[in-house]
């Protein structure tokens, strides 16, 4: 089990505050994709407390099978994105030394363009991975919200909004690479994909947080 207070990064157990030094640094990661993967973390974290202050009251009885399922699924999205943070930072050590690459010559040209090609899709896939697991735990929120403590559904809200940036934030680190690939093809089905789970999450997140609110 990982120690309270601390997490993943670079196959290193850091805590918090060291990720946010390392983060306002001149290093290259962690960065925009890894921040956002934290803070989906956070989101399903809230969650799942969403859930635990829930079950074993009696007022909650009904609910009590669904929150446990709950729990289960936002722990392990919670995990997953601990994993992404470091996925992340992984996936653009590659392309950062592609940009170092020479290109003197036109073979060594050929060389970089094909590296780039392919260090660009793969930095651009964990961002995507980013924001398919924020889908997931935007519509775990949706039950936390329907279902939870309404002593504690404000923390659904709360993470639905922290999910809500987390999602925007891994989709510009999908675009800002695929608007660099030559394959057009694999570029703009990546795109297409980021942008439905946009359209489709932000708006559901939304919903979340006035739908909590209206029950204030």
């Amino acid at each position: 089990m990982k120690e309270r207070g601390k997490c993943g990064f670079m196959d290193e157990q850091i805590t918090c505050r060291d990720f946010l030094l390392a983060l306002e640094s001149k290093a290259p990661t962690p960065g925009g994709g890894g921040a956002s993967a934290l803070a989906g973390a956070a989101a399903s974290a809230l969650g799942h407390m969403v859930g635990a202050l829930t079950v074993g009251k009696k007022a909650y009885a009904a609910v009590e099978a669904d929150m446990n399922r709950l729990m289960a699924q936002a722990h392990g999205l919670t995990e997953k994105m601990l994993t992404l943070v470091d996925q992340d930072a992984a996936a653009f050590r590659p392309l950062a030394a592609a940009y170092k690459m020479p290109q003197g010559t036109p073979e060594e040209k050929a060389e970089k363009e094909a590296v780039m090609e392919r260090c660009l899709a793969d930095a651009g896939q964990v961002p995507l991975q980013i924001m398919e697991a924020c889908g997931e735990i935007i519509e775990l929120l949706e039950e936390f919200a329907a279902k939870g403590s309404r002593m504690v559904i404000s923390d659904a809200a709360t993470a639905a909004a922290i999910c809500s940036g987390a999602l925007r934030g891994a989709s510009i680190n999908v675009f800002v690479n695929t608007r660099s690939m030559k394959e057009r093809a694999r570029a703009e089905a990546m795109e297409k994909r980021a942008e439905e789970l946009l359209q489709r999450y932000l708006s559901l997140a939304d919903d979340i947080f006035e739908g909590v609110k209206e029950k204030l």
